[in-house]
């Protein structure tokens, strides 16, 4: 455990971030000292609000200069404990949020530049203010921030189209732990001048430098869509109506979200405004969308002809494709409460896992045994972005059923899912990080070698250690 950090040091950061740029009174810190999900509560004795990379850069000399661990947060909705500084009070919190700046829009190259502060619905705004359309949607969209998407390496829901963060990311501007920068904003797609460098920082969750900026890709915007609510009868249905789907649509298939019965129920029953427009009998449903920038496709017309195709083949049960924007908003909203339905039935374990494609039925009904056998008190919600194999393979506590004992069965039943997922070669974190709940088994799991080359990464990029210590590699 470090020292606490030295009164000398700590003015010299404030005087580094400048009049307004900090904070350190204990009502103001507390904010910054919680994860999202409450799972790790620290302490600083400061925050550091810069609004600009000279200022960050005098925080890193400093700050490497006299050994002081720096913990980056941007919108604090990590899902990993990853933004969060430890207990002992000898970690400073870098806050992004004043590094807000958009500096360019190029849509003749379909690219812009922002700062790691900007949040993904500022991001969202600034390319549909030049008739582009930026692809990476979350729900936490309006809270998240840019340089946590890509120290995240963030997915979402359109991944199946456009790709995680580190495929939206054409050049970075990144504060080394030394206080040098890194500038390296190209906004070019072909470049083969040596090591893809930029890449090391996407997903490394702020543990080999501070991302201060980021040149993004840009798309053409939406002008027609479709949407439809299907439900099926199995896990298999649903991989053949996604091979089905990619067939018909090709690359206007955009999304391909899961669900099961089981979290429809909760939604509707836990979250106002939310129906279920299927008639029973499904187990499972699948939120299909197809988006195109001609708005001559006629998707709406091309989905309906799909799924009568699969209804015939017998894949589906029901379907209702979106007839207006609110419809199509109405099953968005029926999707995007999951997480929210399962707050308000209680407790539930997490596990944010991914498998190939073509694995996701096993995955479920291998996961689904493991629950039965290791945590009787709870019930399956699988959900999630079932169209690049990522899965939120979380569980539900039953209604009476001890809430001790439903907790206490997470580790076992974390470990066996895990090792369910490596046997069918899987990753036990798609798109929410490491952070400090997964690195001990991000250790344990990970290939000899590439945990060897990770680690001498590491020690190139920040010899003393003072970045987000205790993340990621533990």
């Amino acid at each position: 455990m470090r020292s606490s950090v030295k009164p000398e040091t700590l003015a010299a950061l404030k005087a580094a971030a400048g009049d307004g740029g900090w904070l350190d009174t204990s009502s103001d810190l507390s904010a910054y000292t919680v994860d999202f999900r409450r799972l790790y509560r620290g302490a600083t004795p400061l925050v550091l609000l810069p609004r600009s990379v000279e200022q960050i850069a005098r925080i890193m000399a400093i700050c490497d200069r006299d050994e002081v661990g720096v913990v980056p947060q941007g919108g604090n909705t990590g899902y990993c404990g990853g933004a969060t500084p430890d207990e002992s009070d000898s970690q400073v919190v870098l806050a992004m949020r004043r590094l807000n700046r958009v500096r360019q829009i190029d849509p003749a190259n379909d690219s812009m530049i922002l700062e790691a502060g900007c949040t993904l619905a500022e991001a969202h705004a600034a390319a549909e203010s030049q008739d582009r359309m930026f692809p990476l949607t979350l729900g936490s969209q309006g809270t998240a921030q840019i340089g946590g998407n890509l120290s995240t390496n963030a997915g979402g829901t359109a991944v199946l189209r456009y790709g995680m963060m580190r495929d939206l990311v054409l050049g970075l501007e990144v504060v080394l732990a030394d206080g040098r920068v890194l500038s390296s904003l190209k906004s070019l797609r072909k470049d083969n001048t040596g090591y893809d460098v930029k890449s090391l920082f996407i997903g490394a969750e702020g543990t080999l430098g501070i991302i201060t900026a980021a040149s993004l890709k840009l798309f053409p915007v939406s002008r027609d869509s479709a949407a439809a609510l299907v439900g099926l009868e199995s896990a298999h249905r649903v991989l053949q109506l996604l091979t089905h789907l990619k067939g018909a649509a090709g690359d206007a298939l955009t999304t391909f979200e899961l669900m099961p019965r089981f979290a429809v129920e909760l939604t509707v029953e836990h979250v106002p405004g939310v129906a279920d427009p299927l008639t029973p009998g499904a187990e499972w449903y699948v939120l299909a969308e197809l988006t195109s920038p001609d708005p001559r496709q006629r998707l709406a017309e091309l989905l309906s002809d799909s799924l009568q195709q699969a209804s015939a083949q017998g894949m589906v049960i029901d379907a209702v494709i979106a007839a207006s924007i609110a419809q199509s908003q109405a099953m968005w909203k029926l999707r995007e409460s999951v997480p929210e339905a399962q707050r308000r039935h209680g407790a539930s374990l997490k596990h944010d896992i991914s498998v190939p494609v073509s694995r996701v039925p096993e995955l479920i009904e291998r996961g689904a045994e493991l629950v039965r056998q290791l945590a009787p008190e709870g019930q399956v919600v699988s959900y999630g972005h079932v169209g690049d194999g990522n899965l939120h393979f979380n569980v539900s506590q039953r209604p009476g059923s001890p809430g001790a004992a439903f907790l206490a069965r997470a580790k076992p039943l974390e470990s066996a899912i895990y090792d369910l997922v490596e046997s069918l070669g899987g990753s036990i974190s798609a798109e929410h990080g490491i952070g400090r709940l997964k690195a001990a088994e991000l250790a344990a799991r990970t290939d000899p070698a590439e945990l060897s080359v990770m680690r001498a990464v590491k020690h190139a990029l920040d010899p003393k250690g003072i970045l987000n210590p205790g993340k990621v590699l533990a």
